[in-house]
């Protein structure tokens, strides 16, 4: 099976979409990748949904790759002795580090590190924003508030601090339990949550050890100031637009989301735009004309994958949300427009022989109209450096490796099939033909460049590119 576009979905599972039958219909609507939300998901859990992604794979033919997205911190109040508090506007409100229940003066807040980190000036947003309170003084055992906008608080909501750096990872004791627990079973990227500086990577790729690629979640204000060296260290990134939205004004997340989608492409890692997509098919069975628009502008940007949230995880249309992504999507790859706007976004290639190979097979493919860029790839970044010149013919990435084949199913472009390697020169162009006629994306008598790296099996020694035909049998090059 073939997609009919570039961009990759990436839809979550949960209540909605967890049996075995669900998840295939999700990838026959246009689901590359599976997302598990570590949030609301115990390890038996997680497990068979992994062993339900992996049989769909076997039975389809198809690489899925699999996302584990970890809870990350989270900072909430403690309980009130009525469950929730009526406050008003300008009045004064402290969190402190008394553990009685709270009332309409002051409630606990059980988080040390934010009594000690916060400054009078910063402001603290409480249950995503409906509750803002800007801090008058902090003495490391209470914070004294003024309220700014809302009227309620209520048990357990969470903290949000777009001005305070915590001096803390961004792994919390369940996350490593979390990390042990997704590795084992096989999946292939770790969405790390909250990150705030390049070092909150480091812990989780010490125990990640090369066994999955980890995508650094953009959503918070500390974040986007050390964007570059966050992309520098990551394998690839998610724009978390919810969390996003709530620390940053929100009117300032349309210009971040390009921001980092274009720092991503140019880096050369995959990027991918998150939350609230198609919200309002959680309860309908047609999206919002705004929404619409919405996903368009994150493929038109040249993301490499969109992604559903509690649309595919808990809504009353979860094949409906993907099937309608996957059109948008087509639909704004076709449109004139769209290979103008991508082009006027592509990078000057770096000073290397695998970006010079890759520049030169899409500047070959699209002046010769040839029917594919067909690339071998070991560990993958030759797939990744071909996706970034992101040409206008489909990318073939050929594997030996399932766990790379798997990883690429998130990339832009790239359409994976994993196959022995190749024996010689000649078998890999035979093969590559031979391929790209059996995955329908050449006839006999079209043309195909076909890149490697030689000698054979040598990881990153891109620097070979051949033009064939496809033979009149289908199963050989010339």
């Amino acid at each position: 099976m073939r997609r009919s576009r570039k961009v990759k979905i990436l839809a979550t599972l949960g209540p909605a979409s967890s049996d075995e039958a669900m998840i295939r219909k999700l990838f026959e609507a246009g689901a590359d990748v599976f997302r598990i939300n570590m949030s609301h998901t115990d390890h038996p859990s997680m497990q068979e949904l992994v062993r339900r992604i992996r049989s769909v794979e076997k039975d389809v033919g198809r690489p899925i790759g699999i996302l584990a997205d970890l809870q990350g911190p989270k900072l909430r109040v403690g309980k009130f002795a009525d469950k929730s508090v009526a406050l008003e506007v300008g009045q004064t409100f402290t969190l402190d580090d008394d553990p009685t229940p709270g009332d309409a003066m002051r409630v606990h807040l059980p988080h040390p590190e934010i009594l000690a980190s916060v400054q009078a000036g910063h402001r603290l947003l409480i249950d995503d924003g409906k509750l803002q309170l800007l801090a008058e003084e902090a003495d490391g055992k209470r914070i004294i508030c003024r309220v700014v906008a809302g009227t309620k608080i209520s048990d357990k909501k969470g903290v949000s601090l777009p001005d305070t750096d915590l001096p803390v990872g961004a792994l919390t004791e369940k996350d490593r339990l979390d990390l042990d627990a997704v590795l084992a079973t096989g999946v292939d990227w770790i969405a790390l949550s909250f990150i705030q500086r390049p070092e909150d990577l480091a812990e989780a790729r010490k125990v990640a050890r090369g066994r999955a690629l980890l995508m650094s979640k953009i959503e918070k204000p500390q974040a986007v100031t050390r964007l570059a060296e966050i992309i520098e260290l990551s394998d690839a990134l998610m724009v978390a637009r919810g969390d996003l939205g709530v620390e940053m004004p929100i009117e300032a997340v349309p210009g971040i989301q390009k921001q980092i989608t274009r720092a991503a492409r140019r880096a050369g890692k995959p990027v991918v735009v998150a939350t609230q997509m198609l919200e309002s098919m959680i309860e309908a069975p047609v999206p919002t004309r705004a929404e619409v628009s919405d996903v368009s502008i994150a493929v038109f940007e040249g993301a490499d994958a969109i992604m559903l949230s509690a649309e595919s995880a808990a809504g009353k249309y979860p094949v409906e949300a993907v099937s309608m992504m996957n059109k948008i999507a087509e639909r704004v790859e076709r449109d004139p427009t769209y290979s103008g706007i991508i082009n006027a976004q592509r990078s000057e290639p770096e000073a290397t022989g695998a970006d010079a190979i890759s520049l030169a097979s899409r500047q070959i493919a699209e002046t010769l109209k040839l029917a594919a860029i067909v690339t071998y790839t070991a560990s993958g970044t030759t797939g990744l450096r071909a996706a970034r010149e992101r040409p206008q013919v489909p990318i073939i990435a050929l594997s030996p490796v399932v766990e790379t084949a798997r990883r690429l199913s998130l990339v832009w472009g790239t359409h994976c099939v994993v196959t022995p390697d190749a024996a010689d020169l000649d078998d890999m162009v035979n093969r590559a033909c031979r391929i790209a006629h059996s995955e329908a994306f050449g006839s006999p008598g079209d043309r195909v460049i076909v890149t490697a790296g030689v000698p054979l099996r040598t990881p990153g020694a891109t620097n070979m590119l051949r033009i064939a035909y496809i033979g009149s049998d289908g199963l050989r090059g010339l």
